[in-house]
């Protein structure tokens, strides 16, 4: 008798029922005859359709930034090694275009076009030339019974819809493939339904039909006449700001049928005068019904804002346990480098948020808010602080350096929110953190498993004052608290962290120093970090993967202990948020952008570089 089993693998599932046939000869044949059906389940690892791609900028629609992957994780990382490296030809070598895999292809945008590749070998499969400023990625729609997959993007005020296929712009879509939308986007528009929902430089968030570009809903950020909140502008402030608009990344609560804005502040970014009161919805994360645009709740985070301390970051959906309930949350990660927490069915603060007093401006004309929210935990993640004592000594030109730029400007510093002063008060004002410090446009990462949010934070100060010229003449106060020669920044270090927060409690579970500058680890100053921009991804191996730093390094952290497990020097620092995937070989990959440059005054490239074991 001979005993034949196999298993019935059903797709998705992490088991599979084992079923055994006993067979029984006669003559020369084998005659089936059924003694028995033996059924056992069979463990093995099954992926379900799509945990092999990263198909949003934060993988998920509510950009949790977390994979399921775990074929590389902490026992075998140390062993990851360059895969393939592929290169736009830009010039212009600054992009931060987090990469999109699906179903074995690669999409992204360069400052030169939108490329497909081959995702185990980096083989470009087409590109579509653009020509403008490279943006921070772009969108996937899976398409419909009658409509093929579509990627999204926009060209100049254009938004773009080209077939997945072969590149092409897709037909039946506006005009040729494209829709004016009368502004530009620095962030792919957010998927839900047949809808892309956009931000852009106007104060609007609007939904548009994925499949004809038919301009199906729109919400004004700017409260109008009769609506909460107009009361927050004074006289006809409201009708032309400027800002208060979305640039950063909108997220999707699907199963609630809700999408998320991180607003900008209203213009002009440093001076507020002609523009009274809290100014909603600037600043603010806007929660919208999906299908209608309506308001669902809002909750502003800096009022009246004159720091630039727009909100950058995507808003992360996450669940918080407390008392043994799930609680649907949403993480904002900050400017300011703090995270506020909210019940994101309700906008109600999960840990607290809390008005307290903050020092006032006496420039003319201008009204600053008498407080600002602090959320009550976590505590604040990035310094806010600064005493002529914690200037850093780290050699006598670099400590000559930092002195004679306080004293020289005799600096004004009392803590968050500290305003700008003018400049015939002789003083100049220095804000901790910047504009380009705290949390910026990478945002937070999230372990479901471990309940763990990692958070990256740059200590970066700025400086400057106000003065009142006929034209403007660029952004008065951005100004890096460094030394331009080396970037090494004036105070104390460190000066970049990431951190792991117990999003159940809101207290710190780990932090440690960010990066590194090899010329002062030579002088022996160790565990310092750096200034940083971009954010990481956590995966089911235990993993958090971050570039952003400027030693134009690639890292691996345990996510359990912040213990660095692996790093790689690639061709420029990676100022973007990585991905991370399975190939058609079966092998896992991990993906960064290393465009360098920008803000952070570092080296370009227009690489784009994937990892994976040997």
């Amino acid at each position: 008798m001979i005993t034949i089993c196999y298993w019935l693998r059903p797709v998705g599932l992490a088991f599979a029922p084992l079923i055994c046939y006993w067979l029984r000869p006669v003559g020369l044949a084998f005659a089936p005859l059924i003694r028995s059906i033996v059924i056992a389940f069979v463990f093995f690892p099954v992926l379900v359709l799509g945990q092999n791609d990263w198909t949003n900028y934060g993988q998920d629609p509510g950009g949790m930034k977390y994979s399921t992957l775990k074929q590389i994780n902490t026992d075998n990382v140390s062993k990851l090694q360059r895969a393939w490296t592929f290169h736009t030809g830009d010039a212009n070598g600054f992009f931060s275009s987090t990469p999109l895999v699906i179903d074995d292809v690669m999409y992204f945008e360069s400052a030169s076009g939108i490329w497909a590749l081959e995702a185990d070998t980096g083989r470009q499969i087409w590109k579509y030339d653009t020509m403008g400023a490279a943006k921070r990625g772009v969108s996937y729609w899976p398409g419909d019974e009658q409509i093929g997959p579509r990627i999204l993007t926009n060209i100049g005020t254009r938004m773009v819809a080209l077939d997945a296929k072969t590149g092409m712009p897709a037909t039946g879509f506006g005009n040729g493939g494209f829709v004016e939308t009368n502004t530009g986007w620095s962030s792919p528009p957010a998927i839900y339904k047949n809808f892309a929902i956009t931000g852009g430089g106007l104060p609007l968030v609007r939904a548009w039909d994925l499949r004809t570009g038919a301009l199906a809903w729109s919400f004004n950020l700017i409260a109008q006449p009769g609506e909460p909140g107009h009361e927050t502008w004074t006289g006809d402030s409201w009708k032309n700001p400027g800002g208060v608009n979305v640039w950063g990344f909108l997220s999707v609560d699907v199963a609630n049928g809700l999408v998320f804005a991180p607003v900008s502040q209203a213009g002009f970014d440093y001076y507020g005068g002609e523009r009274a009161g809290d100014n909603l919805y600037a600043d603010c994360v806007v929660a919208l019904d999906a299908n209608t645009g309506k308001l669902k709740w809002y909750q502003q985070l800096v009022h009246h804002d004159i720091w630039d301390y727009d909100l950058a970051a995507q808003p992360s959906l996450i669940d918080v346990v407390q008392n043994g309930r799930k609680i649907p949350a949403l993480v904002q990660h900050t400017k300011m480098g703090m995270l506020f927490i909210y019940d994101r069915l309700s906008g109600k603060p999960i840990f607290g948020v809390e008005e307290r007093p903050v020092p006032q401006s006496e420039a003319p004309g201008e009204k600053t808010s008498p407080t600002q929210p602090f959320p009550v935990k976590p505590l604040p993640l990035a310094r806010m602080t600064i005493t002529k004592d914690e200037l850093y000594n780290l050699t006598p030109e670099h400590a000559a350096y930092c002195k004679e730029l306080w004293e020289k400007n005799n600096v004004f510093s009392e803590g968050p929110y500290t305003p700008w002063v003018t400049k015939d008060t002789g003083r100049t004002t220095l804000l901790f953190p910047g504009a380009i410090g705290g949390g910026n446009w990478g945002g937070v990462s999230f372990d479901p498993d471990l309940g763990l949010i990692f958070a990256n934070v740059g200590n970066n100060g700025q400086w400057g004052y106000l003065e009142k010229n006929s034209e403007p003449k660029g952004n008065p106060a951005r100004f890096r608290f460094w030394n331009p020669e080396t970037t090494w920044p004036c105070q104390k270090p460190p000066w970049g962290e990431l951190f792991a927060i117990d999003a159940n409690t809101g207290d710190v579970a780990w932090r440690i120093p960010l990066g590194s500058f090899t010329d002062a680890e030579a002088r022996g100053v160790m565990n310092a970090g750096t200034p940083n921009l971009g954010g990481s991804i956590v995966t089911a191996g235990g993993l958090v993967f971050i570039a952003a730093t400027v030693d134009s390094k690639f890292r691996a952290f345990d996510s359990k202990t912040g213990k660095e497990l692996w790093s790689a020097v690639i061709d420029a620092p990676g100022h973007s948020v990585p991905s991370t995937y399975v190939g058609r070989n079966g092998k896992q990959y991990v993906v960064i952008p290393a465009g360098g440059g920008g803000f952070l005054q570092g080296p370009t490239s227009d690489a784009i570089v994937a990892f994976a074991l040997p």
